[in-house]
């Protein structure tokens, strides 16, 4: 079975963005990989949300050439690059289908609310977290709204010169109050 993997970077006070999507508080990704290629080579498809696929647009030309990616929005309406579908029906039903196929592992590139859902139903397999030494105060939750726990297993970690840390965390989930 494929593994969903979540490959994502966070503040230390758990924001993924500035309130208007900012990123601007991030490393330069050019002065160091993070583990980034070895991860991409990983997986052959991406999962994100509307609002997570408008800001990777606005990137310039798209940056998951030769993946699958899927994007999903409750608006069947909206468009997308020829290189990624919409899917407007139900995210859980739809992971469940995708792990179940062939291919290598899938990655889940966010935002929040994606996050959360997928989190809650059990289908995120691995959390590769990058903890960036800055504290925003405000902006977007890295899982807003979060009803499951999950008790993760630390399975590497690495610390970078300029104070981010890197988490691969492997999952074991429960319901809160369980």
């Amino acid at each position: 079975m494929r593994k969903l993997k979540l490959y994502i970077a966070a503040s230390l006070d758990g924001k993924i963005a500035r309130p208007d999507g900012g990123l601007d508080w991030l490393p330069d990704p050019t002065a160091e990989d993070y583990g980034y290629q070895a991860f991409y080579d990983s997986v052959d498809t991406t999962l994100m949300g509307y609002k997570t696929y408008e800001v990777c647009v606005g990137f310039g030309p798209w940056h998951y050439q030769g993946k699958t990616t899927y994007v999903f929005s409750r608006d069947p309406s909206k468009s997308c690059v020829p290189e990624a579908k919409l899917v407007a029906e139900d995210p859980v039903a739809f992971v469940k289908k995708l792990k179940e196929g062939p291919g290598r592992d899938i990655w889940l590139v966010g935002g929040g609310e994606i996050v959360t859902l997928l989190h809650d139903a059990g289908l995120v397999d691995t959390y590769v977290l990058a903890l960036i030494p800055v504290i925003l105060g405000a902006g977007i939750e890295l899982f807003p709204g979060i009803k499951a726990q999950a008790n993760l297993r630390l399975t590497e970690h690495r610390v970078f010169p300029n104070g981010a840390v890197m988490l691969y965390l492997e999952k074991g989930v429960q319901e809160l109050g369980s």
